[in-house]
């Protein structure tokens, strides 16, 4: 980020501007996913889409993740188009979600639903792109931005939660559809931001990433850990439905795990561990919690469990990212980044799909591999916590 001296002034009103208008897109993103990922297995099952194949069309968005997504994101941020890029990607969406309410067929959902994800999944990276663009030229800060995404993404779990007690779940598709329209409405206002100076180029020791053990470890742990969530994130609201539980309690379920969430983003400054020993944490935690999953407990221990997301996931997230910082030299974060994304898309989509097959036969027995998934990465990052405490910016910077 540029320092306050590099920083272009603007007026008051433009910066209020265009904060207000991009925090109403990141609602509007993170409430799409708030309605469709808690409540799309749902609707699959209830247009009577087979267990197997719900895991193969859910493992999608993680497939374009490390295909479609760094092609999409390399095209606009070379074509100097981020703004024009979201509001494509925007109206893509909306078209393609409605487009899926309109089969029943398993092949034709996984074929219109593959071709939204192609648009869809890069929405998230080109609105953070833009938003730290606008942060460097408003002087803002990120964080107030970003958190009315997760707050979008509560509220939309838990309307749509509601509106599964009065309406039938072969209608909830609708719903995400129709949230993806607003975005595509509010995209509209989206303020157009100037084009940087292009950097440098930096090609030296780009390779070296791939070669470097402690970057190896971080993206797989992290991989692994976030992997493991996979059939929560597929499965967990088509079981607690067979279960007896309404859509309210299940809407409400998914959104505590998002406010601990929230909860350990706020607090991370905080934390006095290395960066290595809280991704341990969170992943004896993730062990824990799909243990406990796996015996599909009472209500109110299912409650308490869900709490521990902000552990899983959110703790996972915060030590990774304080890895890159400290082990990768900043000229090559995006790289880095992009091989992080790659690595968890492999992961979590044979997760997706294998949980699919394994869910079929042995229902909540499915979370027992989630578990030793997420064990696996924890040894992995226990094993290489001192070369990632001792030699911190080795890759590719010559020492």
């Amino acid at each position: 980020m540029p320092s306050e001296s590099q920083i272009p002034t603007a007026s008051q009103a433009a910066s209020r501007r265009f904060a207000t208008r991009l925090a109403l897109f990141y609602g509007t993103l993170f409430g799409l996913v708030g309605t469709h990922l808690p409540f799309f297995t749902v609707w699959l099952k209830a247009v009577g889409i087979d267990a197997s194949w719900i895991g193969i069309i859910s493992a999608v968005p993680s497939v374009t993740r490390f295909t479609i997504l760094p092609f999409i994101t390399s095209l606009a941020e070379r074509r100097r188009a981020l703004r024009g890029a979201m509001m494509v990607a925007a109206f893509a969406t909306a078209l393609g979600f409605a487009v899926i309410g309109t089969q029943h067929v398993p092949l034709v959902i996984f074929a219109a639903y593959a071709a939204t994800c192609c648009l869809w999944t890069p929405m998230t990276p080109l609105t953070d792109a833009y938003a730290l663009r606008g942060v460097a030229r408003y002087g803002l800060n990120y964080g107030p931005l970003r958190l009315w995404g997760s707050a979008a993404f509560v509220v939309g779990a838990l309307a749509c939660g509601l509106l599964v007690e009065v309406i039938a779940a072969r209608h909830l598709i609708w719903v995400i559809a129709s949230v993806a329209a607003l975005g595509a409405l509010v995209s509209l206002g989206l303020q157009p931001l100037g084009h940087p100076k292009p950097a440098a180029a930096t090609s030296h020791g780009a390779k070296a990433l791939l070669r470097d053990r402690g970057f190896l470890a971080i993206i797989a742990t992290s991989a692994l850990i976030q992997g493991s969530h996979a059939a929560y994130y597929v499965f967990a609201s088509i079981a607690w439905q067979q279960s007896g539980l309404g859509g309210l309690t299940i809407a409400g379920l998914w959104s505590l795990g998002v406010l601990a969430e929230i909860v350990v983003f706020a607090l991370s400054p905080r934390f006095k561990l290395q960066p290595s020993l809280l991704v341990v944490i969170a992943a004896f935690c993730a062990v824990a919690r799909w243990s406990i999953t796996a015996q599909d407990p009472p209500i109110a221990i299912l409650a308490i469990v869900q709490l521990a997301h902000g552990l899983t996931f959110g703790l996972t997230m915060v030590g990774t990212m304080s890895l890159l910082v400290r082990h990768v030299p900043i000229h090559m974060m995006a790289r880095a980044q992009g091989y992080l994304a790659a690595c968890t898309g492999i992961v979590s989509s044979a997760a997706s799909i294998s949980s699919g097959v394994i869910f079929a036969r042995y229902g909540q027995g499915v979370y027992y591999v989630m578990a030793a998934m997420a064990l696996s990465g924890g040894i992995i990052m226990w094993l290489a916590r001192h070369r990632l405490a001792d030699h911190p910016h080795n890759a590719a910077s010559g020492g």
